[in-house]
């Protein structure tokens, strides 16, 4: 499985307000990126605070891209992805619509009831860790499903948690030129933090876009 992960950030690394509020950071130019990287990967993966803050689609903005994929043998959007340790996500979301198939991975903590409300709006339920998801399972069972190249578009927490199991491959990160600060305001990198062997970076391209730049890296597997 080759992981990329893609966010856009303030200059001071904020991702939304101190309101959890969602932000406009880039513009129609990364937009454009972004939906690139989007067509090329098998499945988008978000958190489901995203999915509760925002009610995302997660589909392709570009008609060409989707037929292009289709032309390949692939289907038209790729597959939506949520990690849901408690089987939050809402039966009446965007995401569960039949535009593309999408994955619910939840933790054995998600009532059997629930689970089943799930499937029923439209959700492939995969139960991966006892209290909260294991990524590193539920990785493997969407490789199974033929998952191969994975975009993982945040939020904070689950960039975080993707880093802290070593899944990360790829990180591409948009600059936007504003400041947002509040001490509570998420970034890209949420949760517990690290206090050693933090993630090593390899800086592969820089990009101007809109009025921000796209850093591009690359993670060295044997830094610390």
């Amino acid at each position: 499985m080759h992981v990329v992960v893609n966010a856009a950030q303030s200059v001071d690394g904020k991702i939304a307000t101190r309101r959890r509020e969602q932000l406009r950071i880039s513009g129609p130019e990364d937009f454009d990126r972004v939906d690139r990287v989007r067509a090329a990967a098998d499945a988008v993966l978000v958190g489901v605070g995203t999915v509760l803050a925002d009610d995302p689609h997660l589909t392709l903005d570009e008609e060409d891209r989707r037929v292009q994929r289709l032309r390949t043998g692939r289907s038209g959007d790729p597959a939506r992805v949520v990690v849901d340790s408690t089987g939050r996500t809402p039966t009446d979301a965007r995401i569960l619509d039949d535009a593309a198939t999408t994955y619910l991975l939840v933790s054995e903590a998600t009532p059997a009831d629930r689970r089943e409300e799930l499937d029923a709006a439209g959700a492939e339920v995969i139960v991966a860790g006892s209290e909260r998801v294991d990524l590193v399972a539920g990785i493997d069972e969407l490789a199974e499903r033929g998952v191969g190249r994975l975009m993982v578009e945040g939020g904070g927490e689950v960039i975080y948690s993707c880093f802290a199991a070593e899944l990360v491959d790829e990180l591409h990160v948009y600059v936007g030129s504003m400041v947002v600060g509040g001490r509570d305001a998420p970034s890209l990198a949420d949760g517990e933090g690290f206090d050693e062997s933090f993630p090593r970076l390899d800086l592969v391209d820089v990009e101007r876009l809109d009025d921000g730049l796209v850093l591009s890296y690359e993670v060295d597997a044997g830094g610390s």
